[in-house]
Order: C-alpha cells, then sequence, then structure tokens
C-alpha cells in the first residue's frame, strides 16, 4: 500500500461544497446537511496519510511536532473568533446567556464542546435554552480528541509493525479498520437507543475518521477506468448534495446513515482528477470554489456566531432570505479577513520550530481562556451573591408578593415602584427546584421523600419536568400542613403507558423502565393522592392522551387519588430573553394557540372515578393572557417551566386546590 499521495485540486471544491451546505442548512433551512460528516472524513484522510509519511520518513511518530504544527496552523483563528464572541455575548446577546458564552468558551477552546453539549441534551432542562453562538464547535472538538486518538493508535500500529517486522502501512490500515468496524458498530447501537447522545459523542463519530484513513491507504491501489471514475464523481457529488435534503441529519445520524455523506466523498476522492470536461472534479476544481475551499475553516468558524447574533437582532427563529444572505456576506468578509491577517501570517512566519509554533498558538488562545475562565469564576461568585438576595427579598411579601397579588387587588395596588423583578436574568436559568440540584432526584431510582415523614397524608409528584417545576408550591404546602411528599419524577418522561409515542416520536426504554418502578413504588408506598399531568401543551396546540388515562386506571386498581392538573402554556420564545429584550413590563404572551378554547381532557374516554382535574393556568395566565412577572417575580424561567421562585408562592393555591379534592 503506497503512502506517497500527490496533491488532489478537487479536495479544495470537496471543502467548498462541504462548508456552502453546513452554511446553507444552518442559516435558512434549520437543519443540518451532512456537510459536517465529509469534513471528518477528509480529516481522517489526510491525517492517516500524513501520520503514515512521518512514520515512514522517519522511523516512529514525532507527536510534539505533529501538534505543534497543528495548533500553530487551527488555534491563531480559534482565538480570534472565540474572543469576537465573548465580546458578542457581552455587548449584544441578553444577560440571559453570559454564563453559557463564557463556560462554552473554555469548553471550545480546550476541544470538549461536544461533550458539554452532549451533556445538555440529556439535561432536558437545557432543551429549551437558546442555541449558543459557539456550539458548532462541537465537531472541531471531536476533530481535536481525534488528533491526540490518531497519534496513539499510529504510534501503536507503528510499533507493533516493528516487532512483527510487517509493513507500516498495512498495520495502519488493520488498525483504522479496526476502530472503523468497532466504532460504526457503536455509533448504530448508541444512535438507536440514546441518539441525541450520541451525535455529539466522539466514539460514536470515530469511524468517519478511520473511513478515510483507509482510503487514503487503498487510493493509490486504485486503478479504475475514466468513463467510470467520471461517472462515481457526479454520483458523489449528487449524493452529498441531496443528502440534507433527503434525510433529518439532526435526528438520524451518526448511525449507519452517516455513511451517505461520507460515502459520497469517497466517491468523489476516489474518482480523482479525471482529466475530462464532463468530469465532476472540473467543476470542484474551478477557481471560485477553491477559493471559498481556502476558506472554508475560518468560514465555518464564523457562520454560526454571527447567524446566532443576526436571528438575535432581528427577533427572528430563522433567516429570511435577505438576512440569511447578509449573514453569509457578512461570514465570508470575516473569513477573508482571518485568512488573509491572522492564519496565512501565523503560517508565512519563517521561524518554525516547535517552540515558536507552540508559542504562537499560546499568544492567540491563552487570553481568551484566561479571560473567559475569569468571567465564569466572576459570574458564579455573582450568581452566590444574586440568590442571597432572592432570599432577602422573598421575607419580604409586599414587594415580591407572586401569584398572591392576583387574588389581591390592595396587594397589588400597594407594589413598590422601581422594584426590580427577580430572579435575575443571569441566574434565571438555573432558578430549578432542588430535586434537580443537590438532592439529584431526577429519573433517580431512590424513594425522594420531603415534607412530615410520619404524615397523615401522602402526596406523589408523578411525572416529567412540567409537573415537577410545582415541587416546591408542594413542599411548602406539604410543610404547612404536615404531608409526607414523594417524587417520582423522570424530565421528558411522560407517566404514561406509551410516553413519547403518542407525540409521534421514539421513547427511550428507560423511561417506561422508570415509570413501571415508580409504580412499583406507589404500590408499595400507596400514597393517598398522586398529582400529574392530565394532558400536553405544545408551543401550537393542546392534546390529551390515552395513555394517562391507562395509568389513571392502573392507580385505581390500587384505591388511589388522582389529582391531575392542565400542563401550562408553553410559548415559542423563552420568556427571560423577551424581558432582556423589551423588559419584563412589555412581555405578554397569549395562552392560545398552545392552550386550546376547550380543555381536551373533556375528549377522554373511560376516565375512572378516581381522577379529578385542576387548571392553575389562571394563576400564571390571568384572564388568558401570560405576564413576564406576576408580583415582581419572572414567571417562567424558559419557554415552558415555572420558575422555582414563583412556583413557591404557589403554594396556597396548590394546598387550596388539594384540601378541596380530597376533603382533609
Amino acid at each position: 500500500m503506497p503512502s506517497k499521495t500527490a496533491f488532489r485540486p478537487e479536495l479544495q471544491g470537496l471543502r467548498a461544497f462541504a462548508v456552502l451546505l453546513v452554511a446553507a442548512y444552518h442559516i435558512w433551512f434549520g437543519r443540518v446537511s451532512g456537510g459536517v460528516d465529509v469534513f471528518l472524513f477528509l480529516t481522517g484522510f489526510l491525517i492517516t496519510g500524513s501520520l503514515l509519511r512521518m512514520v515512514e520518513r522517519e522511523g516512529r511518530v514525532r507527536p510534539l511536532t505533529f501538534l505543534s504544527r497543528l495548533a500553530r496552523r487551527l488555534l491563531p483563528a480559534t482565538g480570534v473568533v472565540l474572543l469576537a464572541v465573548l465580546a458578542m455575548g457581552w455587548l449584544l446577546l441578553p444577560e440571559t446567556r453570559l454564563y453559557d458564552v463564557v463556560s462554552q468558551t473554555v469548553a471550545s477552546g480546550l476541544y470538549f464542546e461536544n461533550w458539554t453539549l452532549a451533556a445538555n441534551t440529556v439535561d432536558y432542562l437545557a432543551r429549551d435554552n437558546p442555541q449558543s453562538p459557539l456550539q458548532h464547535f462541537w465537531s472541531l472538538s471531536i476533530q481535536g480528541q481525534f488528533y491526540l486518538i490518531w497519534l496513539a493508535l499510529i504510534a501503536l500500529a507503528a510499533f507493533a509493525a516493528r516487532k512483527l517486522k510487517a509493513r507500516a502501512d498495512i498495520a495502519v490500515f488493520a488498525a483504522c479498520a479496526l476502530v472503523f468496524a468497532s466504532s460504526l458498530a457503536y455509533s448504530v447501537i448508541t444512535t438507536a437507543e440514546r441518539q441525541a447522545w450520541a451525535y455529539f459523542d466522539t466514539g460514536a463519530r470515530l469511524w468517519e475518521f478511520a473511513l478515510g484513513g483507509m482510503l487514503a491507504l487503498a487510493l493509490p491501489l486504485l486503478q479504475l477506468p475514466q468513463r467510470l471514475r467520471i461517472a462515481l464523481g457526479w454520483l458523489g457529488l449528487a449524493a452529498l448534495l441531496s443528502c440534507g435534503a433527503l434525510l433529518e441529519v439532526s435526528t438520524m445520524f451518526p448511525g449507519w446513515i452517516a455513511l451517505w455523506p461520507t460515502g459520497a466523498a469517497l466517491l468523489v476522492i476516489v474518482a480523482g482528477t479525471t482529466g475530462s470536461r464532463w468530469g465532476a472534479d472540473r467543476l470542484l476544481t474551478w477557481r471560485p470554489l477553491t477559493v471559498v475551499g481556502d476558506h472554508s475553516y475560518s468560514l465555518y468558524l464564523w457562520h454560526w456566531p454571527i447567524l446566532v447574533g443576526y436571528l438575535y437582532i432581528a427577533g427572528r427563529s430563522r433567516a429570511s432570505i435577505l438576512g440569511g444572505l447578509i449573514v453569509l456576506a457578512l461570514s465570508f468578509g470575516a473569513a477573508y479577513l482571518t485568512k488573509r491577517y491572522v492564519e496565512d501570517r501565523t503560517a508565512a512566519s519563517r521561524r518554525h520550530s516547535r517552540r515558536w509554533s507552540a508559542a504562537i498558538a499560546a499568544a492567540f488562545l491563552i487570553p481568551v481562556l484566561a479571560t473567559a475562565g475569569a468571567a465564569q469564576a466572576q459570574l458564579a461568585v455573582e450568581q452566590q451573591q444574586l440568590e442571597a438576595e432572592i432570599a432577602a427579598a422573598l421575607e419580604d411579601g409586599d414587594a415580591y408578593p407572586g401569584a398572591a397579588v392576583l387574588g389581591d387587588e390592595a396587594l397589588a395596588a400597594s407594589l413598590p415602584d422601581e422594584v426590580p423583578v427577580i430572579p435575575s436574568l443571569t441566574v434565571i436559568e438555573e432558578d430549578t427546584p432542588v430535586i434537580y440540584g443537590a438532592d439529584d432526584c431526577d429519573g433517580a431510582k431512590r424513594l425522594c421523600e420531603y415534607g412530615d415523614p410520619d404524615g397523615e397524608h401522602t402526596i406523589a409528584l408523578v411525572g416529567a419536568s412540567r409537573i415537577a417545576h410545582y415541587f416546591s408550591a408542594f413542599e411548602k404546602a406539604a410543610v404547612d400542613n404536615g404531608w409526607r411528599l414523594l417524587v417520582f419524577s423522570k424530565s421528558n418522561c411522560q407517566f404514561s403507558s406509551n410516553p413519547g409515542a403518542e407525540e409521534g416520536r421514539d421513547f427511550e426504554t428507560e423511561c417506561r423502565e422508570f415509570n413501571e418502578w415508580a409504580f412499583d413504588q406507589m404500590e408499595q408506598e400507596r400514597p393517598d393522592l398522586v398529582v400529574g399531568l392530565s394532558d400536553r401543551a405544545h408551543t401550537d396546540d393542546e392534546q390529551a392522551y390515552p395513555g394517562f388515562t391507562d395509568q389513571w386506571r392502573r392507580l385505581d386498581e390500587l384505591n388511589i387519588d388522582v389529582l391531575a392538573f392542565r400542563d401550562l402554556p408553553r410559548f415559542p420564545t423563552p420568556v427571560p430573553e423577551c424581558v432582556a429584550r423589551i423588559g419584563a413590563e412589555n412581555c405578554n404572551f397569549d395562552v392560545e394557540p398552545s392552550h386550546d378554547p376547550t380543555d381536551p381532557t373533556t375528549t377522554l374516554e373511560d376516565v375512572p372515578d378516581n381522577v379529578a382535574f385542576a387548571d392553575l393556568t389562571p394563576y400564571v395566565c390571568p384572564e388568558g393572557e401570560c405576564p413576564a412577572a406576576i408580583g415582581n417575580i419572572l414567571v417562567y424561567r424558559d419557554t415552558s417551566h415555572l420558575s422555582d421562585t414563583y412556583a413557591v408562592t404557589l403554594a396556597p393555591v396548590v394546598e387550596r386546590t388539594v384540601l378541596e379534592t380530597t376533603g382533609w
């Protein structure tokens, strides 16, 4: 297997198509295209060949030489973009996003952003957060981790080749094939079970690099006729262009289906330079495309933060045609300046020692990381101070009565002027019940018990996050009345006989398992009352599901009563962002279309007699209108969850509802 690789001009055109697809699909269609998979494949193709040539030339891998050159090529542009995003976070974006910006700057600069995003996909409460201007660094983080893994892999393969007196290229090919097979198998399994996690999982992506590496080693052996190569080139290009249009990449990848874009890139490279006027390479080597390919790295770095900034300024969830063209033009301009004045100038320095290369990379990246790290620490201190201020403010019931003003006109009229709403926008996203924090009860298969452990009556709070956001109200009511409170909650897991499927999507088996565990616990504990949701509100409709009724009937067989709350309205944009933009007094949302004029539970059939229905919407959206703040407290912490500070003020409402329902 010869490892010598000649310059391949069509690769720049392939890079251009990949980055243009990524940018266009992000900007105008709000989805992904498969272009990133092409970049991962090309990285494997180029790096494997480069490392093998180093082994053949010097007898071993020189990691410091390799990494210093790589850092010098990649990190200066990365540092410039991260610095620009930090500035954007401070000067343009609302303060609700500032902590995420600085923390993800650190994650991106240290190449673990993919794991941060993977954790957020598991943390359901983080899914309603606005898009980060740095989330596109997930793929760059995986590439950074790949460089380290591949250094070790090639070094081990070279060592094995020396010991076995085998050819280094054959050993490297075998190593790549092993990674390809194992990673693809892991990717298929993990994508089927936890697709959102798998999307950002390095292990589920390594096979794409390995496929590129195998091609780099096998390509010199392929001698195909010109006509076949012409056909393969156009077939690969057509497959690449159609991938994002025909597949829902963000919800299907990176399992076996990612062979589509990587296979497309493989066909284009196998086709190579045909020398024919009819070959796809004639298009791929067209000068405008190769220029775009030359700027593809900087263009990828810039397009996403510029898009996020535009969407915030325009107040849109997706770019208009004109707005998208402006985003693309600004991205090209920033990419050109970065390429010319940062990438090219740092690469053109006459000094090429390892130390000098590392110094250049450090000069661009370390100041950014230091700034972001210091800002992250300062914001954490401010968050603790603000939490203390909230606790002190809540003791002043006249200034921060929350829901109490809805039943007391005199109290509402006596609210002091010029009092800032709480919680602060910098901490509102973290204003969650204790079951998500120190108590770690979300999804935990253990008995989470509150209130009076010897109470005469026991209440069980059962369901997903939109029943759990009432926890603090129920806890206060339980303490005040001597009730025992149990919590069986798992985010994004409805207490239904058919969770998830009712909404037209597959669901993890662990949700069903958790529900069965919760039911077994209730069968043992025999609570007097189970509190859950009666329906599900979405941004554009509201539906009641038979799966909820199935669970109520099972509880009826145990002589357990049920109090079913109507789901609260869900909004298309985060409420705190609206407050940051135009102020709490100007932010009002309608209950429709998230709420139907008629409660959909009226259409449910065979509802058992143990179920009582209640609707707390009037205490969140009085008279059909949902203000951002009630009684000087922000009501929602995102698009669909109550702030914990406001939930506490619903305790009297919860207490009254329970007493009226049960007659205790």
